[in-house]
């Protein structure tokens, strides 16, 4: 639905600075771009920052294409077009957006949940759960947006949307009549100032571990920005549905104590260890099937899922904590909602084409979610009572956190019977020399080249290798992509999916009809390079 234009004092108004609105010219604005190849007639221009490009110029570019007027820091340049300076435009994206679409935020109760490893899982936990209860519920994850019976990309590598997308998401969800959203934030997102506007009601964390210190400079910086979704609770708007303001915490993770004293609203806490508020006991573990029981906060009901690991029990804890305790859904639909759900794509996702072995796709890219999903997986195997081998494939992203490079092959060494290391968005560094430093983590810990460790640059030779090597009862584990629909080689993304790469490769092993093997351009190498 076109939205009907709106003055740009208005849109600027309740910004947290100094502007004198008296100053902006009473220009009518039809909607928000930040990429000046994508304005139209009577849009506002915000020109932003960011680390390998600067919006400021490409001014000229949008004007040309017919913008309004122009939002940014830099001192104005053009005449014959209105030009707001401001000191942080990226952060009044946020709120210029969030008002150009009549504050949605305010109108929905709004669940955050943020962390390092399962934010996506814990957010369609909550959503599958809001829907057994007949609450007209959407969500916003790194998977999709989903709004009523519509399922829309969030685009390539996304982690949170920028703050126009998340707003005008948040919109369409108003317009169609649901009342909460389950929204997955990140550290980019807070940092970057995409969710400022978004009015939580809830939030939630899973862990805060190892990842992005590249960007966040330390552990510590990191943390505070995961924690700003809990100091913005004390000040989301009262709503006329009412505010719950609720602050779940992982009473297990390292982080608790820190955001234990952050949090300035109620609080719950749960975990599988003692001392949480809500507990799991009398966890058991099947090849199929998870159950146990939640207790605590006069909470007591058994919960049953097909989401495989320990660290899906805490995922569920999670959900259930902001569900019944934050909502006031009912224990025993919370613990249908959980039932209900039977996976979340790239999430310990399996792929079955008939063959006699295990083969699964998971998103884990960092060290903590490398380690989980390698622990359920020999789970798994004990479960099954069956004496295979772990096979993991995986890589770690080019300009991102070196540290964790290591860290992931040490865990895998440690781990998995057999490591494949691959590409993974190598982006502009060198693939070689990142499986150098992987390489030397692997040997650090007694790892052999050759024998029970391989760096095959190809990803998709390096899953046929993985599956070639299989025998009846392992599990072949591919790691670091899960969902995600693309890989990036110096500034350009290929098509790339890991569901895709391992049925063509359990086709060509099967001889049955199956996917072709995406194309990367690391075959263009010798195809026996890798094995010299």
């Amino acid at each position: 639905m076109e939205k009907p234009h709106i003055a740009l004092p208005r849109l600027l108004a309740q910004i947290p600075t100094g502007l004198v609105l008296s100053q902006v010219p009473e220009v009518w604005i039809s909607g928000i771009a930040i990429d000046s190849r994508r304005v139209r007639p009577g849009q506002l221009f915000v020109a932003l920052r960011g680390a390998t490009t600067d919006g400021h110029g490409y001014t000229a570019d949008a004007v040309a294409r017919g913008a309004a007027a122009v939002v940014g820091e830099a001192a104005p340049v053009y005449a014959g077009i209105p030009y707001v300076q401001l000191s942080d435009s990226r952060r009044a994206l946020s709120w210029i957006a969030a008002a150009f679409h009549s504050w949605p935020g305010r109108a929905l109760t709004v669940v955050g949940v943020t962390g390092t490893d399962g934010k996506t899982t814990t957010a369609n936990l909550i959503h599958r759960i809001l829907l057994e209860a007949g609450i007209r519920a959407g969500l916003i994850s790194t998977v999709n947006a989903i709004i009523g019976d519509r399922q829309l990309d969030t685009g390539f590598h996304v982690t949170t949307p920028d703050a126009h997308d998340v707003q005008q998401y948040l919109g369409n969800m108003v317009e169609s009549g649901l009342t909460h959203v389950i929204l997955e934030t990140t550290s980019h997102g807070w940092a970057q100032h995409r969710v400022d506007a978004c009015e939580f009601d809830l939030g939630v964390i899973t862990n805060i571990t190892h990842e992005h210190l590249d960007q966040h400079g330390s552990y510590e910086e990191y943390r505070a920005a995961k924690a700003r979704l809990f100091t913005s609770l004390a000040s989301t708007s009262s709503k006329p549905q009412g505010n719950p303001r609720l602050a779940v915490l992982n009473h297990d993770d390292r982080s608790f104590d820190y955001l234990d004293r952050a949090v300035t609203v109620n609080k719950i806490s749960y975990g599988i260890g003692v001392g949480a508020d809500v507990q799991a006991i009398q966890i058991e573990q099947t090849p199929g099937r998870t159950t146990f029981r939640a207790e605590g906060q006069r909470l007591s009901i058994a919960i049953s899922t097909p989401l495989l690991g320990l660290y899906n029990v805490s995922n569920c804890l999670a959900a259930v904590c902001a569900s019944v305790v934050g909502l006031g859904v009912s224990p025993e639909t919370a613990a249908r909602g959980i039932a209900g759900l039977r996976g979340v794509p790239g999430r310990m996702e399996r792929i079955d084409m008939g063959q006699d072995f295990t083969a699964l796709v998971d998103f884990a890219h960092t060290p903590n979610a490398l380690r989980a999903a390698l622990q359920a997986a020999r789970q798994l195997l004990v479960l099954s009572r069956s004496e295979g081998r772990v096979i993991a494939v995986f890589g770690s992203a080019g300009l991102r956190d070196r540290e964790k490079r290591r860290m992931m092959a040490e865990v895998s060494a440690e781990l998995a019977d057999l490591t494949v290391l691959t590409a993974e968005d190598p982006r502009t560094e060198s693939l070689d020399g990142i499986l150098e430093e992987m390489a030397d983590g692997v040997m650090a810990r007694g790892g052999r080249e050759h024998q029970n460790f391989w760096r095959i640059p190809d990803r998709g030779d390096a899953i046929m290798f993985a599956v070639g090597h299989a025998r009846a009862g392992d599990i072949v584990l591919a790691c670091g992509k899960g969902h995600e629909q693309s890989m990036c080689f110096g500034n350009a993304e290929h098509d790339w999916d890991d569901r895709i790469a391992l049925r063509a490769a359990l086709a060509e092993r099967l001889g049955v009809p199956g996917p072709v093997m995406p194309y990367l351009p690391t075959r263009d190498r010798a195809e026996t390079e890798w094995l010299r």
